[in-house]
């Protein structure tokens, strides 16, 4: 195992489980459609869609990454993805808020569209990339395909996927069973800031690596 793939697999672990953790990510409106509906099947239930479109979510920005990859050389590809970072990371710190809920009746393709829609928003997919830059670039040194092709791709949105699921499950079971939203209105923690602050440091690591 090269240098950059013992590292770069857990790490994609790890950042899903980060994405995990963010309230405007998933395990807040899981929990909310649970106390909503008063059932914990409810909670179980929504993360399966939940998980989905965040999973599609970076597939779609490591599909994207790829395809510019294609016309553009690597070193130019990571000035437009750390480009990309700084801007969605200046965006959250100007409009950083709480995440808002209200009487919600949805359908599992509605959960799916707004995971998708949120993690996209909040630049989850951009942040996969830089690791999938580490990862290409000890591939590339040990002369094979590249962490750019499918079944690599693949196996790191499976990766980063696992990670996500873990801690947003187990998040909202601790929430759902334990806390209750009414507790995370008088300690709340302002993710949005944090996530600002990821995005711009990530950005800062594109251009590193």
């Amino acid at each position: 195992m090269n240098g950059a793939a013992s590292w770069g697999w857990p790490a994609l672990f790890l950042l899903g489980a980060y994405h995990g953790i963010n309230p405007g990510m998933g395990w807040l409106f899981a929990v909310a459609l649970g106390m909503q509906e008063q059932r914990r099947a409810a909670v179980a239930w929504s993360l399966v869609p939940i998980t989905l479109g965040h999973a599609l979510a970076i597939a779609v920005a490591i599909a994207v990454a790829g395809v510019l990859g294609m016309v553009v050389s690597l070193g130019h590809l990571k000035l437009i993805v750390a480009a990309a970072l700084f801007a969605f990371g200046g965006y959250r710190f100007i409009r950083h808020r709480h995440p808002k809920g209200g009487g919600m009746r949805v359908g599992f393709r509605d959960l799916t569209l707004w995971s998708f829609l949120m993690a996209s928003a909040h630049g989850a997919g951009l942040m996969v990339l830089p690791v999938l830059f580490g990862l290409s670039a000890g591939e590339y040194a040990g002369h094979s395909a590249g962490a750019r092709s499918l079944p690599s791709a693949s196996l790191a949105v499976g990766i980063h996927t696992a990670g996500y699921l873990v801690v947003t499950a187990l998040v909202a079971a601790i929430i759902y069973e334990k806390v209750g939203l009414a507790v995370l209105r008088k300690a709340w923690v302002n993710m949005d800031l944090i996530w600002a602050g990821a995005l711009v440091l990530t950005g800062l690591l594109t251009l590193m690596i």
